[in-house]
């Protein structure tokens, strides 16, 4: 057998391990650990030498090749099928895909509302009277198309507003809130942001997020202790240093695939919609509401039938972009949190948790 022929027969097996073991295990990893345990934004993260270790290498390797190969389908009579199938699939969530995220981020809203005293996600805590009864009337905003751009302020108000009280790097998890923002602003008054249109702002915009959430379980791994001591059979034998190593790579992986070839991408968003529904039968009403919203934005980019022709550059410059994209990350975030608290700041700062709901 040739190299070639190797290669076809071993990435497909990989690939599905990989997929198996997101779907058998991550999918309770990908419960956002700040609502569900203690944490401490301000504490020391792991170093990077800790983080940077042999297992690491090993996963990002296996997630390249696994990447490389959902571009080498993509441009084969294979990959035209595929999409092809998916258009069909998907052609009624596509025509109502601002449908179902409005529909969503009612929901949304209006859970916020009844539960009072959160902005935005569940561990951002506040007291301030009147802003679930802003979050309903958002709700309301979201019936009409006149009124997006109303709610559209409001959740960049809302944002604004938890940074001034949690700080920015708090808020660096959730800038895909903005780019729902942006999405309602841009689908009310019909137009693009300099070209790219409203579902890619918050295809961005979630592929941001999730690849910071995910640089933050290799920084703070021992967060998530008390789930895997909750549930041990979430690890399926791994150690949880090697599982949270692992979940955080499929995680970014998966988050870079977002703003990737159409195929890489609407693949990625059906796998990502899959472990956050598969979380919130593992951790319920919190995880369902708090989600919501990047689940419908999800659904929306496994839809988008937007194609671009796909070449060989797109395969040789994967490699390259991922791992820019993963230095960059892995160096903003730790940068940042240096900048903003430095190595001697006391660890008590920040701690917060979630109450059971």
């Amino acid at each position: 057998m040739t190299s070639v022929s190797s290669f076809w027969v071993r990435s497909p097996v990989m690939l599905a391990g990989a997929a198996s073991f997101l779907l058998a295990g991550t999918g309770a990893a990908s419960a956002h650990v700040k609502w569900f345990c203690a944490f401490d934004v301000a504490g020391q993260p792991r170093g990077l030498e800790q983080v940077l270790c042999t297992d690491f290498e090993w996963l990002t390797g296996l997630a390249l090749l696994c990447l490389m190969f959902g571009c080498l389908t993509e441009g084969t009579p294979l990959g035209t099928a595929i999409l092809n199938a998916l258009d069909r699939v998907t052609a009624l969530a596509r025509v109502n895909s601002a449908l179902i995220v409005r529909a969503v981020m009612g929901f949304f809203l209006v859970s916020l509302w009844n539960l009072g005293g959160i902005i935005l996600t569940p561990e951002l805590k506040t007291d301030v009277a009147w802003i679930p009864w802003l979050q309903l009337a958002m709700a309301g905003g979201l019936l009409w198309k006149r009124t997006l751009p109303f709610t559209a302020a409001g959740i960049v108000f809302l944002f604004g507003f938890a940074v001034w009280n949690y700080g920015v790097f708090h808020l660096a998890d959730y800038p895909v809130f903005l780019g729902v923002a942006a999405f309602l602003a841009l689908t009310a008054f019909d137009r693009t942001l300099f070209g790219q249109r409203p579902i890619d702002v918050v295809r961005i915009a979630a592929a941001i997020t999730l690849m910071w959430a995910s640089v933050e379980k290799w920084a703070y791994p021992h967060w998530t202790d008390p789930l895997i001591a909750a549930k041990p059979g979430m690890t399926m034998g791994a150690s949880p240093e090697l599982f949270m190593q692992a979940a955080g790579v499929i995680e970014f992986t998966l988050a870079f695939a977002l703003i990737w070839t159409p195929l890489v991408r609407r693949a990625s968003a059906i796998i990502l919609t899959a472990v956050f529904v598969s979380a919130i039968v593992e951790f319920g009403k919190i995880d369902a509401i708090g989600h919501s919203g990047i689940i419908a934005v999800l659904i929306a980019i496994a839809a988008d039938n937007a194609r671009v022709p796909a070449t060989r550059r797109d395969v040789v410059l994967a490699p390259v972009y991922y791992a820019s994209a993963l230095m960059l990350f892995l160096g903003v975030y730790y940068f940042a949190h240096s900048a903003l608290y430095g190595a001697g700041y006391a660890t008590g700062a920040g701690l917060g948790s979630v109450p059971v709901i």
